[in-house]
């Protein structure tokens, strides 16, 4: 049984190293999950669910917590914003805030919270004031 890229798979936390995570995929596959990738506290022998990134030469399976590719990404990181602006209407954020104020409040990087408030932006569904992003009603 092999995996493909991109496709959706069980992962168990094995071991922490230098570079991340040493995961058990579907109980069969050994695999990587960077550091640098993961935005939320991990513990040996958490289940998560991921997907496979890159089949490496060695056989070896880089893995993401999040589904690859733009708009796969770009549509869950705009529902996570979307479902945080309906709890009051405005989250105190904006692109020129702190990437660490990002972090905090929605597990994103400044980067992807920058594009999806964008696609956000011109779908009309968001106000983006000087210290803070509004949700506009339908």
């Amino acid at each position: 049984m092999e995996l493909d890229l991109g496709e959706k798979v069980g992962l168990i936390i094995e071991r922490e190293t230098d570079l991340g995570f040493v995961v058990l995929i579907n109980n069969s596959f050994e695999g990587l999950l960077y550091r640098n990738e993961v935005f939320e506290p991990l513990e040996v022998d958490m289940e998560k669910i991921g997907f496979i990134k890159k089949i490496r030469e060695d056989g070896k399976y880089d893995v993401s917590l999040q589904p690859q590719g733009f708009l796969n990404v770009i549509d869950s990181n705009c529902e996570l914003i979307l479902k945080k602006l309906e709890h009051s209407g405005e989250l105190n954020l904006t692109d020129k805030s702190n990437p660490d104020e990002i972090m905090q409040q929605l597990q994103l990087s400044k980067k992807a919270f920058k594009k999806a408030l964008g696609v956000l932006y011109k779908q009309k569904k968001v106000r983006i004031d000087t210290n803070k992003v509004v949700l506009l009603s339908k």
